[in-house]
């Protein structure tokens, strides 16, 4: 009696050709890509950008909602990123250790500055803030782990902007029309690149009251093995404290703690 085959284990015939992928779970990732990217997008806003039935884009909303993985603005009815993405970001972050890094040289800068510090990376179109530590001052900025600012309107992000690759500043100026905060907020592309001619030259960005009204940010960035621009150090505070005549000064002081976590990473600046 012939001895049958013994069936080899391994992929499904064509595997190798075509990995195999899970369709819902594809869907559910780039929803929460294009909400990251975003303000806040409706139901039917979103539909739309994924070329997805309503229907469809509810349960999914659903179900990344029920896991704190998206949240709904009652008052706009505009989805936006939830606070569970944040600790898988974080989980990342603690990885790489760049957060860790940066806390003792944050608290440094928070010391010698009297203000709030704070360290941003780039997200999408946004800065992501990661960590900050607070001044005792009663009046003083806020970001917590989490908050996203637009890149055009935040001193980390024309720093990150000045610094980074080509490709994200036309990405961005390709985009939308940028978004106003304030009348000191640069919505033209002229007006930008302008700004980070200047940045780029003295080596610090801020943010004056662009972003918000009484509110000043110092941001430099920092680098990693590479040369490349992977994060942005701040000091933030209200315009009566953070004044014209300080701003040279907490330049110096912010260029300082970005070389210290540049240093800290084993990066350095670009040649």
């Amino acid at each position: 009696m012939m001895s049958q085959a013994t069936r080899k284990r391994g992929r499904p015939k064509g595997a190798a050709q075509a990995p195999a992928t899970v369709q819902a779970l594809d869907r559910a990732l780039d929803m929460l890509d294009l909400l990251a990217r975003s303000n806040g997008l409706t139901l039917s806003e979103i539909a739309e950008a994924m070329d997805q039935s309503p229907s469809t884009v509810h349960r999914l909303l659903t179900t990344l909602a029920g896991r704190g993985m998206a949240e709904s603005d009652m008052a706009t009815q505009a989805w936006h990123i939830g606070p569970a993405t944040f600790r898988l970001g974080s989980a990342f972050m603690r990885r790489s250790g760049i957060v860790e890094r940066a806390r003792p040289i944050l608290r440094a800068l928070m010391e010698d500055t009297g203000e709030t510090a704070n360290l941003g990376i780039l997200n999408g179109d946004a800065v992501l803030f990661v960590s900050q530590v607070e001044t005792q001052e009663t009046i003083r900025a806020y970001f917590p782990p989490g908050t996203r600012s637009p890149l055009h309107a935040s001193g980390i992000g024309k720093a990150l902007l000045a610094f980074g690759r080509p490709a994200a500043l036309r990405a961005l100026l390709d985009g939308p029309a940028l978004q106003g905060f304030t009348d000191r907020t640069l919505v033209t592309p002229d007006a930008l690149r302008e700004d980070l001619n200047r940045i780029r030259h003295r080596g610090f960005s801020v943010d004056d009251e662009e972003r918000s009204r009484g509110m000043r940010c110092v941001a430099a960035p920092v680098f990693d093995l590479t040369g490349e621009a992977v994060a942005g150090i701040s000091v933030s505070g209200p315009a009566h404290r953070v004044g014209a005549e300080h701003i040279k000064t907490l330049g110096a002081a912010v260029m300082a703690a970005a070389a210290d976590l540049t240093q800290a990473l084993g990066g350095e600046p670009p040649a």
